[in-house]
């Protein structure tokens, strides 16, 4: 698999921090278990994270090393989810979120074969979903409120950027307006990231938004 578009530092370092929404860590994580390059870059930003921690050490009050070992031993399904590896096209980090595997995902119609199914998590301001592209098929062309990240699990699509396949992420803005077209062949599989509604330009995707929670 070559993977040409990768993420940022920005994101890296703040997904390092804890600092993004659960549908964004998701889109994160399931780069990095594709990619080695994003994944070694992510793994210095975490040892750069430890370092500081180390140069700003406080002192921890006496059992609180134990008490954490027994909070970690209560915790067998984080163990097996470590443990856990890919399934086909589906990264391990999704794989909680999908019941176990890409059969048990409960796909909506949006229109012309596009499908889609939005993932459980607990952010307010921000969604993750599955899209299913047909090959040939095309998401209306819209704009971004906020920040979107495309993960492509299968099949390949193109927009007025560029063209993205497996293991690409498309990192789009307020200042992005595209139409992603999936290519011909295999269905396009996506993982998405959301922050905000998007802007539609077309008054029938617009109508039917409140709907399909897009």
């Amino acid at each position: 698999m070559k993977i040409k578009h990768h993420l940022s530092d920005e994101l890296l370092m703040a997904y390092a921090a804890a600092e993004l929404p659960e549908a964004f860590s998701l889109v994160i994580a399931s780069h990095l278990s594709m990619c080695d390059e994003c994944r070694a870059r992510s793994m210095a930003f975490d040892a750069l994270g430890g370092a500081v921690m180390e140069d700003h050490a406080v002192e921890m009050s006496e059992g609180s090393l134990a008490a954490c070992l027994d909070r970690i031993d209560t915790l067998p399904q984080a163990n097996a989810r470590a443990l856990r590896r890919s399934q086909g096209i589906v990264p391990a980090p999704l794989l909680d979120y999908l019941g176990g595997s890409l059969d048990q995902v409960k796909w909506r119609p949006l229109g012309l074969g596009v499908r889609q199914a939005i993932l459980r998590t607990s952010d307010k301001g921000a969604s993750a979903r599955l899209l299913y592209i047909p090959g040939g098929a095309a998401v209306p062309d819209h704009g971004h409120r906020g920040l979107e990240l495309t993960l492509v699990l299968q099949g390949a699509f193109r927009d007025e950027t560029d063209r993205f396949g497996p293991g690409d992420v498309e990192v789009a803005d307020s200042s992005v307006e595209h139409t992603p077209i999936a290519e011909e062949g295999a269905a396009c599989i996506c993982l998405a990231a959301t922050q905000g509604a998007l802007r539609f330009n077309a008054l029938l995707p617009r109508l039917a938004q409140p709907f399909f929670r897009i």
